[in-house]
């Protein structure tokens, strides 16, 4: 018996002990700049009969208190943190309306992207990485044609999806190395679950606002930090 209690305390003592959630909030500060409407109408004609209204771009998703959308929060340096990105589900890129739904994602090096084309029109999807080891493609897809089946090595911000047909369809993928991320709601609010209680860096970017980054502790119970960027 006693060669048993030593022995689950010894499996009780190696193993890492998970904290709660860490939760916080990315806000914005200053005014952005005005986004800028989008006509598919001009450029394209059958891309401008599936649009209602007048489309804008989407470089800043800002709430009424500056509640910042589409930051990539990361936690650095969690021990024994790898992707998971292999086994984890796909994360869904949607052409409608001549747009890329989501417009920012976020996903972990081997992890499948599955584009699809809602459309009644031709596009192709064009990704443009910058870090070596990610490669470029560009894959023509039929009007509702059959998906497209992408992912990426190694990790980068804000990696580019592109139409070369429609030249204002854009999209950006965050690859993350680990899973310890969340990429921020309309609310600006984010949660990451998980972490083993420590200190960590914790890294918060947007493609127009940039980068802050400040240490946080994790405890058993979990964490809360708050985080702001300053419109440029």
């Amino acid at each position: 018996m006693k060669r048993i209690i030593a022995l689950i305390a010894m499996i009780g003592s190696a193993a890492p002990l998970l904290a709660g959630d860490f939760t916080g909030t990315v806000t914005l500060k200053g005014s952005p700049p005005p986004e800028k409407p989008i006509d598919p109408l001009k450029s394209d004609p059958s891309c401008g009969k599936l649009v209602t209204g007048t489309p804008t771009t989407t470089h800043y998703v800002v709430g009424p208190k500056g509640e910042l959308a589409n930051a990539i929060v990361i936690v650095k340096g969690v021990p024994g943190a790898k992707s998971t990105g292999a086994s984890a589900a796909p994360v869904i890129v949607d052409q409608k309306a001549c747009i890329y739904h989501p417009h920012v994602f976020a996903v972990q090096t081997g992890q499948k992207i599955t584009v699809k084309n809602s459309d009644p029109v031709l596009h192709n999807v064009h990704t443009t990485p910058t870090v070596a080891g990610n490669k470029e493609s560009n894959n023509a897809q039929l009007a509702n044609g059959a998906d497209i089946h992408l992912s990426f090595d190694k990790a980068e911000q804000f990696l580019r999806f592109k139409c070369d047909v429609h030249p204002w369809m854009f999209a950006y993928a965050c690859v993350v190395d680990h899973p310890y991320f969340a990429l921020t709601g309309a609310d600006g609010s984010f949660k990451i679950s998980g972490l083993p209680a420590g200190k960590y860096t914790v890294e918060v970017s947007h493609r127009k606002a940039g980068t802050v980054s400040q240490e946080v502790e994790i405890t058993d119970a979990g964490g809360k930090a708050d985080f702001s960027l300053e419109a440029k």
